[in-house]
């Protein structure tokens, strides 16, 4: 009941005209900056932190929570059209969200991204709202070895529940980590694999790779499919695609739910935030799907379950920030730095000196959300409609976007270069079919798991038994395994049945 009737007063707050406008305009730019490659909510966040100083906290608050959201649901609409990543997370996106826009089902795929999105909020805003403190308590029990054990699972369902050769994924993965490597050791502050390149000290971004991989080199294989009479891509967009996309979260809604959950729990772990968890929900909805050799190819499912567990990890991760004073995200902790800006201190006493400030904050998480699923629908036949251009007028936009998303990371030709060769590389390992999925997340989630091991490393003494004995990563660990070694399992199997088929006399 407390909790209903602070929430009641943050609508109160959150209505207010002035309040209003700027949560209003946050979800805009937000949408805007989610759009752009190689910005992002973060970039976002941080850039106009400064200009809060100079406004309200309440106000203040909401602009920036509405830039974190709106960059939530923006950066659906890059991956889904363009096969480029608007957000490190949206890299679960691409896998399936384009191939359905290449087949005509650009509104159908959008449509369904901002559903997901907005029912994954809401369930997401609901458990923030009843059980906030409880929840970031326990979140505490989670260190560095249950982080690694759930990254672990992570790789382990790309190897184990992957469609690929589990060979060639594991290649993919190792290639990975190798560019995830490249950089300062996180530890010591070594240099590894520069060769004496200040350039690489930094390391790969993921995003010029990422954009190299799937943005050029998608356009060179479209190209040599235009040449053969294949190209071309068409999609329509009304009600229909909106009644279907609905559908098909009621079909699949356990899925959508274990997304959701999975999602918001790993948000609310310090540190972990949307990325992860998007690609664990992609995970999941491989591993548990009865035809998984759908995914890469158009599945829905590929489509609701990292944008639901993506959204429900951006509202979970502002959750610890403000019960503990703990950030559950990069864009999280920029956030926290504006409170200390505007002179608060999260954490519980929060909620009993500033309730107009926490539970405003938590009304405009709704207002936010049903914003930018309002704006988007609304976007969707306009933005679907792009996908008729003519392809020979496209690809020249799609280059121009790809440059300017890669350069503007770090204003360097260097990651412009990155995108080109990388480009190149994506279209030969696409020959020779080798999964890009399984190299991308490994770059993107090379640095916190090495720092979780690391981590793990120097808590237990160098020893991996930790991994084992804890009672959360334990279990978490040895489904892991089980995942890497589903591969070895099903060719037992299958040696096994087949010498039983041959020494079984005919017909018997």
């Amino acid at each position: 009941m407390e909790a209903l009737t602070g929430l009641a007063y943050g609508f109160t707050v959150a209505l207010e005209p002035y309040n209003l406008f700027f949560l209003l305009l946050g979800v805009v730019l937000g949408l805007v900056v989610g759009v752009l490659p190689g910005l992002g909510g973060t970039s976002g966040v941080a850039i106009l932190l400064p200009v809060t100083v100079f406004i309200a906290p309440n106000a203040a608050i909401m602009l920036l929570a509405g830039i974190y959201w709106g960059a939530l649901f923006g950066g659906v609409v890059t991956s889904i059209l363009f096969n480029i990543p608007g957000e490190p997370w949206s890299v679960a996106l691409l896998f399936d969200g384009h191939p359905l826009a290449k087949m005509g089902r650009a509104g159908f795929a959008l449509t369904a991204a901002f559903v997901a999105s907005f029912f994954s909020g809401l369930i997401a805003n609901v458990l923030f709202t009843f059980f906030a403190l409880p929840l970031a308590e326990f979140a505490l029990r989670f260190g560095p070895p249950e982080i690694f054990a759930i990254m672990l699972m992570a790789f382990g369902t790309f190897v184990g529940m992957g469609g690929s050769s589990p060979i060639k994924t594991i290649v993919m993965l190792g290639a990975g980590f190798l560019l995830a490597s490249v950089g300062l050791d996180i530890v010591t502050g070594q240099p590894r694999l520069t060769f004496g390149s200040i350039t690489l000290l930094s390391g790969f971004n993921f995003v010029p790779v990422t954009i190299g991989l799937f943005g050029i080199g998608e356009i060179l294989a479209g190209a040599e499919e235009e040449e053969a009479g294949k190209g071309g891509i068409s999609s329509r967009v009304g009600l229909a695609e909106l009644t279907e996309s609905i559908r098909e979260h009621g079909r699949h809604i356990w899925l959508f739910l274990a997304s959701t959950l999975v999602g918001f729990w790993v948000g609310v772990m310090p540190g972990t935030g949307a990325t992860p968890a998007s690609f664990m929900g992609y995970g999941m909805a491989r591993q548990y799907s009865k035809n998984p050799e759908q995914f890469g190819k158009g599945a829905i499912q590929g489509v609701i379950a990292p944008q639901a567990a993506a959204n429900a990890a951006g509202v979970g991760s502002i959750l610890p920030m403000v019960t503990l004073g703990v950030p559950g995200s990069p864009t999280a902790a920029v956030i926290m730095a504006g409170l200390f800006i505007w002179g608060l201190t999260p954490g519980p006493q929060l909620f009993l000196d500033k309730p107009d400030f926490v539970w405003g904050l938590i009304a405009s998480l709704y207002i936010a959300q049903t914003a930018a699923l309002l704006i988007c629908l609304a976007a969707v036949p306009l933005l679907a409609a792009i996908m008729k251009v003519p392809y020979a007028l496209l690809t020249p936009f799609i280059v121009v976007i790809s440059i300017l998303g890669a350069y503007a990371i770090n204003n360097s030709i260097f990651d412009v270069w990155i995108t080109l060769i990388f480009g190149l590389v994506g279209y030969v390992l696409s020959k020779l079919r080798y999964p890009l999925a399984p190299l991308v997340v490994a770059l993107v989630l090379g640095d916190p798991t090495e720092s979780a091991l690391r981590q793990t490393l120097i808590l237990s003494g160098g020893s991996l038994d930790i991994l084992f004995t804890r009672p959360i990563a334990g279990p978490l660990t040895v489904v892991a395994l089980l995942l890497f070694l589903l591969p070895v399992i099903q060719w037992g199997r299958r040696r096994l049945r087949g010498r039983a088929e041959a020494t079984t006399p005919a017909g018997t």
